[in-house]
């Protein structure tokens, strides 16, 4: 018994003539009668008093109808409840991101987002905390990936998991390249290369304490992992950096004592309407990085 058939029967049961039913269904006359005469061949019951001028249904044509009546709203109702998952889910998710390794597993979940919604694109836009507020603000980007301290109080959030550690990034022929770690009083004297963010400059000056006025800072910068080295190996001064793959045979990474770690957090505007893949999207990571 065929979901198509049992509409046809309900058709014919309300309008009670099988010329209007059949025209309402888009089917000839024909085509329709033949149908309600194989479901009573299937059934082995009469479920319809014909005459010249209308149809009635039979006893059991009467409790066929409530039955059919039951399995075509489950049917729709499973319908409803299912199209949800087979709308297709397409469109590009913007994120600012700050250089942090936090990067690595926002890229596995945005990886494994896309097994699921293969249409959807993912735009990536690098800059200092400041600067990715600053396009979400303007509506450039969806979303940041912000290294600590950062004020987040009008955005939501998830936390990631890795925290990055602070090291300095020397050339190998400095007196500093002979450490195991670097303590505040080692950079008396020395050029250094600072950070722009105020914050982190902030949080840097309260490591150095009393020997920060003694450093000669040389250059405050925001630019990439990839140019800082080069100004370092250019022989501009140390720099302080977070952990990463070094590259340069001619420099050292040098962990700071004592030791500065930093989080980080993906935002996204708070009360703002986002697209489907957005909205997604913000399920599927605040589910990968719950606490």
């Amino acid at each position: 018994m065929e979901l198509r058939v049992l509409r046809y029967f309900l058709m014919v049961a309300a309008e009670e003539n099988i010329t209007k039913a059949a025209s309402l269904l888009n089917v000839t006359q024909p085509t329709l009668s033949r149908q309600l005469m194989q479901l009573e061949d299937e059934l082995g019951v009469s479920l319809f008093n014909r005459n010249n001028h209308r149809i009635t249904l039979t006893e059991e044509g009467r409790l066929l109808k409530r039955h059919a009546q039951e399995i075509m709203e489950l049917s729709n109702k499973a319908v409803r409840e299912l199209s949800p998952y087979k709308e297709e889910i397409t469109g590009t998710i913007s994120i600012g991101c700050g250089e942090t390794r936090n990067m690595l597993p926002l890229s596995k979940a945005m990886a494994d987002f896309q097994k699921e919604y293969p249409k959807v694109q993912f735009e990536i836009f690098t800059g200092i905390a400041d600067d990715v507020k600053d396009r979400m603000e303007n509506g450039l980007i969806d979303m940041g990936l912000l290294l600590e301290p950062v004020e987040i109080s009008r955005y939501n959030f998830v936390r990631m998991p890795v925290k990055d550690k602070w090291y300095l990034l020397v050339r190998k022929d400095s007196r500093l390249a002979e450490k195991d770690s670097i303590h505040p009083e080692d950079l008396a004297g020395e050029d250094i290369i600072i950070t722009k963010r105020q914050s982190v400059k902030n949080e840097l000056e309260n490591w150095f304490g009393e020997f920060y006025s003694k450093t000669n800072i040389k250059a405050v910068s925001n630019i990439s992992y990839n140019n800082r080295t080069m100004m370092v190996e250019g022989g501009i001064g140390s720099c302080f950096v977070h952990e990463f793959v070094n590259g340069c045979e001619n420099l050292k990474l040098i962990p700071l004592e004592p030791e500065i770690l930093n989080g980080s957090v993906l935002i996204w505007k708070k009360e703002q309407p986002f697209p489907p893949a957005i909205r997604k999207f913000i399920e599927f990571i605040s589910h990968t990085f719950k606490a």
